[in-house]
């Protein structure tokens, strides 16, 4: 017996010791308290807000009273989690709708886009959640490659054609979803479509660079109209993000281990997304990153004014919006 408990003692210490170094703990953040109506009145746009953080942050959006637009590709899997986050809102909350919002077709952006413009007097907040992290190679309806086509065009395309609304509403809010993965990319204008070359660890990082360069090159244009958008990366999380990545049969009880320890949950991955929602505290800043709800220092290609321009200008070509 005594010789069974030493082999567990040093195989489960071994363990945590990868664990620990393959994934570094991160910096706890205390979940936000607001006012019980402190979104009152307000309407939010959630995408991909069936699963995840983004129906972690829907929760909490309806507990604070907002109106909560839960905008999913999948409309049963959207329908169950209203369900879900209803009851944990409680007897006063906000109201729910769900809308049918797939990323990978400029149609389907269009078409909501078009319902939300004719149906919504106002739009507050913005919040650009959804995501596809490194699947095999594939195309979105329109022909662009997947993670660039749902993660940065999808979302470029939305938030285009509702910037209107946006600024009639404003003071409003954009809020962009990246992932410190943006580190290990960059905008490859070579070939940008990866029709040469699919790495899919590397399109996933490319995408969130984008979304960065996105993020600064809007606030340039929104300066002086009260629209702000900011963009933030919040960490590892336990999400089915990461369902297209395969792992061996033997790894997958340690990840599945290293995730309840070192991963952050759902709720606490909604933290910082919630914070520039519906801080106080970020009223009027715009163009910034935050992380565990304190602005972010980026590496110089994140702030690339000149590449910000140049992948605007492309991607607005790709999705039509100019010739």
């Amino acid at each position: 017996m005594s010789t069974a408990v030493l082999i567990a003692a040093v195989v489960g210490g071994g363990v945590l010791y990868v664990m620990r170094r393959l994934f570094p703990a991160q910096k706890a953040g205390k979940l936000l308290r607001y006012p019980s109506d402190t979104m009152r009145g307000k309407t939010v746009i959630v995408t991909g807000a069936n699963c995840g953080i983004g129906k972690a942050l829907a929760a909490e959006l309806l507990k604070l009273r907002a109106r909560v637009i839960m905008a999913c590709r999948d409309q049963r899997s959207a329908e169950e989690a209203a369900q879900d986050i209803k009851k944990q809102a409680g007897p006063e909350q906000g109201e729910v709708v769900i809308k049918h919002l797939d990323l990978a077709s400029l149609g389907s952006v269009r078409r909501f886009c078009e319902e939300i413009n004719e149906e919504e007097s106002k739009i507050d907040v913005l919040i650009n959640n959804a995501g596809i992290f490194q699947c095999p190679y594939t195309k979105t309806e329109d022909g662009f490659e997947m993670q660039l086509g749902v993660n940065h065009l999808g979302h470029f395309l939305l938030t285009h054609l509702l910037l209107d609304l946006l600024k009639t509403s404003a003071p409003s809010r954009i809020v962009v979803v990246s992932s410190k993965l943006y580190k290990y990319g960059h905008i490859n204008f070579d070939d940008l479509n990866s029709e040469n070359n699919y790495n899919k660890a590397f399109c996933y990082s490319q995408s969130k660079l984008a979304n960065l360069l996105f993020t600064l090159e809007l606030a340039r244009q929104l300066e002086g109209t009260e629209v702000t958008v900011n963009a933030l990366t919040p960490g590892i999380v336990r999400t089915r993000l990461g369902r297209h990545v395969q792992i061996s049969l033997l790894a997958k009880p340690l990840l599945y281990l290293a995730s309840l320890i070192f991963f952050k949950s759902p709720l606490e991955g909604a933290q910082t997304p919630l914070y520039l929602a519906c801080s106080p505290e970020v009223e009027g800043v715009s163009g910034k990153c935050f992380a565990n709800c304190e602005e972010e220092e980026l590496m110089a290609k994140a702030t690339d004014e000149q590449a910000a321009k140049k992948l605007w200008d492309i991607s607005s070509r790709m999705v039509g919006l100019t010739n």
